[in-house]
């Protein structure tokens, strides 16, 4: 009884070095031996891609995961980090109604021709950009001054002013829910955000 079973012991072992390398073989062939640098990229979102995250989940945005790209676009560019994120609210209800092509902006967009972009990323850095090349630079520099070149509609700076103000309204609130969730008054929290989300 006793060969038997180092019989199946010895047996099962090769059995079992010969699937694992076979198995080890079969993976290696659908790994790509360089993965390019945009497609994996991990880092902590920042406090302020925390609160842009939360702000476009309110609104179920598909940008909400771009959050911490509008930051880095907004200081790589010197933009009010509110700006772009108020822009694509006016253009696209954040993202949710696009000619294709992940542009939120209305960036080039007359009549039937759009600018396409082949990620949310790239949109947000092409068009953070040129709000700095051909807005700010050239004194545009807020929703009003920008509104006589980049939207037919007179409402357009009202709207995107609105936005930015009610980003800085969410951004003070998120910050009272969650430095009270530090002291330890957990249960306060569902009721505060329940008053976030209902506005």
């Amino acid at each position: 009884m006793s060969k038997k079973i180092t019989f199946l012991i010895f047996f099962f072992i090769i059995l079992t070095s010969l699937f694992q390398g076979t198995k080890s073989e079969a993976l290696a062939s659908y790994i790509p031996e360089t993965i390019p640098d945009e497609q994996i990229s991990s880092k902590k979102l920042d406090k302020k891609a925390e609160i842009l995250s939360a702000y476009l989940a309110k609104f179920d945005s598909p940008m909400q995961y771009s959050a911490q790209d509008f930051i880095d676009a907004a200081k790589e560019y010197d933009l009010d980090w509110k700006m772009l994120p108020a822009i694509a609210g006016v253009e696209s209800t954040f993202g949710k109604f696009i000619p294709g092509g992940y542009n939120a902006y209305g960036w080039g967009v007359y009549g039937t021709q759009a600018i396409y972009f082949t990620s949310w990323r790239e949109g947000i850095f092409t068009v953070a950009k040129g709000l700095r090349e051909n807005y700010l630079n050239k004194g545009l520099t807020d929703p009003y001054s920008i509104n006589r070149i980049y939207a037919a509609s007179p409402r357009w700076g009202d709207n995107v002013t609105h936005f930015m103000n009610d980003l800085e309204k969410f951004t003070s609130e998120y910050s009272v829910v969650t430095e009270t969730a530090q002291v330890g008054f957990a249960p306060n929290i569902a009721a505060i955000s329940g008053q976030l989300t209902s506005n």
